[in-house]
């Protein structure tokens, strides 16, 4: 690829004028740049590197976006951290419908919601008598779990979705590769949110 790409501004430049060769060259730059970016955006290794608290604390990751709130999820955290000095991070992925999204401005609005649906979650943990901080994280749910884990030293990840019949991040297999990749202790919650009662598989 490299060397196709140096023949041919080579060959511009001598063909036309040395300005359209820079143009070229630039615009092949350009493309490579965004050929990597998008074969790097999401690839997990297939053991991701972990790191440790080593101070007694229970660290539960959370990952969950419109299910944040179920009241299945937060069964699920409160008999994690019941009876345990537990540190809660919530990963609230911002929801992109389409690829095209992603270049669109309804990235700000996916981000937004986001951001409201980890608040409220917050502020239901706080009531649980436990403290939780948030982030946003990429809109690929194994992406940001990964970004987590290099700041976050957990023993534990929850992942909540719809159920199978609504939840994309089923039909993309997010829980089974998590659980591929990571060497850690997951749980899948289902979260149907007309219904209260908590389903959770180890």
């Amino acid at each position: 690829m490299i060397g196709v790409g140096a023949v041919s501004v080579i060959g511009l430049t001598l063909l036309t004028r040395p300005v359209i060769g820079v143009v070229w060259a630039a615009a092949l730059l350009g493309f490579g740049a965004g050929v990597a970016y998008v074969n790097s955006r999401g690839s997990l290794s297939r053991s991701v590197e972990l790191t440790r608290g080593g101070d007694g604390r229970h660290r539960l990751l959370v990952v969950a976006n419109e299910t944040v709130g179920g009241e299945a999820l937060l069964a699920e955290i409160r008999d994690r951290c019941r009876n345990r000095d537990c540190q809660i991070l919530v990963v609230t992925p911002a929801l992109v419908g389409s690829r095209a999204s992603h270049w669109a401005s309804d990235v700000d609005e996916a981000m937004e919601l986001a951001r409201q649906r980890m608040e409220l979650s917050l502020i239901a943990i706080d009531e649980l008598g436990l403290k939780a901080k948030g982030e946003i994280g990429d809109s690929d749910p194994n992406v940001a779990i990964e970004d987590a884990l290099r700041v976050f030293p957990a023993d534990e990840i929850v992942i909540s979705t719809h159920p199978p019949q609504r939840s994309r991040w089923l039909e993309h297999g997010v829980v089974e590769r998590a659980r591929d990749e990571i060497d850690l202790p997951i749980t899948h919650v289902v979260v149907d949110l007309a219904v209260p009662a908590p389903v959770a598989e180890n």
